[in-house]
């Protein structure tokens, strides 16, 4: 038995272009970015790779300008004087990777940050590496403290 033929719609179109909206068919799902921002390329136990380079010990890494030696290795020796230093470069928010495990700073640490509206996020070493190139790429002014804790034994 044959099936019966389809009824197609008479008034099939296209919905309207929006004002402004061009209808492309290729899709770009990857921002244009310039090769001169600071990107995580790698990490593991004991280093993280910036554009390529490789970093032992802790570093504070910013879109723009040079990676810099982080003075703090360890989570416990972190200070106030530390986040201070860092509200004076003007970020919009600070990603704090706290090594291999998740751990949460003293307010008391980051309120400098916080009296100018900085946000503070803290994770582990891996999902901040994560998000800073995100939001780098998001076009955001994003610092990110990233520990590198001694190998203990």
């Amino acid at each position: 038995m044959a099936r019966p033929a389809r009824r197609r719609s008479a008034l099939r179109t296209r919905p309207p272009a929006r004002a402004g909206y061009r209808r492309d068919p290729q899709v770009k799902l990857h921002a244009d970015q310039p090769q001169s921002l600071n990107t995580v390329t790698a990490y593991g136990p004991g280093y993280i790779e910036i554009n390529l380079v490789r970093h032992t010990s802790s570093v504070l890494v910013m879109p723009e300008g040079e990676v810099r030696p982080w003075p703090v290795d360890r989570f416990e020796d972190l200070e106030p004087a530390h986040f201070e230093q860092l509200s004076e470069l003007g970020p919009e928010v600070v990603l704090l990777g706290t090594g291999s495990r998740l751990r949460f700073p003293h307010p008391r640490l980051t309120a400098s940050l916080a009296r100018r509206h900085v946000g503070v996020d803290a994770m582990d070493m891996q999902a901040a590496c994560r998000t800073y190139n995100i939001l780098m790429a998001e076009g955001r002014k994003v610092a990110a403290v990233l520990l590198l804790e001694p190998e203990a034994g």
